[in-house]
């Protein structure tokens, strides 16, 4: 049986096929060798992996994850992976292949990821070809969650919202100013603590400031990114939370813009476990 992976910085999935059918899927924390070591990645793996994996028999692992784009970082998830899993054969990809072998299988496209973080590339049907850097959640990473709710709590610190939208994320998160600024200047993971705000802007997204800065957040995406590549030629698909959970958003930037964009999907897995049937 084999097991992919398709890992982000939030949470990582993992599912047991055989034949093409999907046996057993189990969730964990994300996996991110930006920000893990070897380490805390073999740790992760033997308590929360490997439990549920007890007397079944794997033909290999094809792991894609974020951060997986450097030889060196995957050298750091394989080798955290071989340690827990001894004479197996091991892949380790990164997330913005699974999304491009997910959304195009054999054929050209665009393939972006709007999730915790963003990314995009140009694939040639085989292997990426182009890459705009994301640059992370500082620098870039337009249009992810990340992103848009470090903008929106930013608003929110700096009064650029109404009383009554403070009001109710404070109440809603059970928030301090002091909190936020601990957790994002103090405390790993702040792109993922940034990015658990996200649920927030999607239930409020009628309120015009917070439409904005979802809005706005699209189409820096596909200015920044996007459009970089020969965007008109090709159609454009999306993999990741954000893109789905705001599809509509999505779309209209898409249409300003001037993107074709096809499948909008929640997650890769579906399409990664077809490709590695059919390939």
């Amino acid at each position: 049986m084999l097991l992919i992976a398709d890992s982000g910085s939030t949470k990582t999935h993992w599912c047991l096929v055989n034949n093409g059918v999907v046996v057993k899927e189990i969730f964990t924390k994300g996996i991110n060798p930006f920000y893990q070591s070897e380490t805390e990645i073999k740790y992760e793996i033997e308590h929360f992996l490997m439990p549920e994996l007890s007397g079944i028999e794997l033909s290999g692992i094809s792991f894609y994850g974020a951060g997986c784009a450097f030889p060196e970082k995957k050298a750091i998830v394989c080798n955290a992976i071989g340690s827990c899993f001894k004479d197996l054969a091991i892949e380790v990809h990164s997330d913005l292949l699974a999304a491009a072998r997910a959304l195009f299988g054999k054929s050209e496209g665009i393939a972006c990821i709007l999730g915790t973080g963003s990314n995009s590339c140009f694939y040639d049907g085989n292997v990426i070809v182009d890459n705009i850097s994301p640059l992370g959640f500082i620098l870039g990473d337009e249009g992810s969650g990340a992103v848009l709710s470090r903008k929106f709590v930013s608003d929110c610190l700096k009064n650029q919202l109404s009383d009554d939208i403070k009001k109710s994320f404070f109440e809603k998160y059970e928030l301090t100013p002091a909190d936020i600024l601990e957790n994002v200047y103090k405390k790993p993971f702040p792109n993922r603590y940034l990015a658990g705000f996200t649920p927030f802007l999607r239930e409020n997204i009628d309120n015009p400031a917070i439409y904005n800065i979802v809005y706005s957040g699209f189409v820096d995406f596909f200015k920044r990114n996007v459009m970089q590549y020969n965007y008109k030629n090709y159609q454009t698909g999306i993999i990741g939370s954000v893109g789905f959970h705001f599809k509509d958003q999505l779309l209209s930037a898409a249409l300003e813009c001037g993107v074709q964009v096809g499948n909008v999907d929640q997650s890769p897995m579906s399409g990664l476990i077809k490709y590695h049937v059919e390939n």
